[in-house]
């Protein structure tokens, strides 16, 4: 059986301000891009080999809901290298962290708001359940 994959969507007002904190700053690689596909352009990132998208999508009759402070996708990097090199390049693009309203991301983490203010969690912790 092929496992699913997941594609979290998440309605923007500005794709072009989006790109380049997802891409310089979160590493992502744009993986497509559509335009007036039923009147939304969108914006598809991730990473290839990655069982996981994040889709924006622009509508001119569809504004975004305000973000909150609980708004976060969070990526878990238990290697303190990759954590490292991963804050580092989100700081080198100008993007500084922001406290979380959470304490608990900011025990082991950094967060980041995007310029819609969603917010990245980078967590040196691994993942358990």
């Amino acid at each position: 059986m092929t496992a699913p994959v997941l594609r979290v969507a998440r309605a923007s007002a500005d794709l072009d301000a989006l790109t380049p904190f997802w891409v310089d700053g979160a590493g992502f690689a744009v993986l497509a891009r559509f335009e007036d596909h039923a009147g939304y352009d969108g914006l598809v990132l991730g990473h290839p080999q990655a069982p996981w998208h994040l889709e924006f999508v622009r509508h001119p009759d569809h504004p975004p809901a305000a973000a909150s402070a609980e708004d976060l996708l969070v990526l878990y990097l238990p290697d303190r290298q990759a954590w490292r090199a991963a804050t580092g390049r989100m700081e080198a693009a100008g993007h500084a962290p922001v406290p979380s309203a959470n304490p608990y991301w900011d025990a082991e983490g950094r967060t980041y708001a995007d310029p819609e203010g969603r917010r990245l969690v980078l967590t040196r912790r691994a993942w358990s359940a």
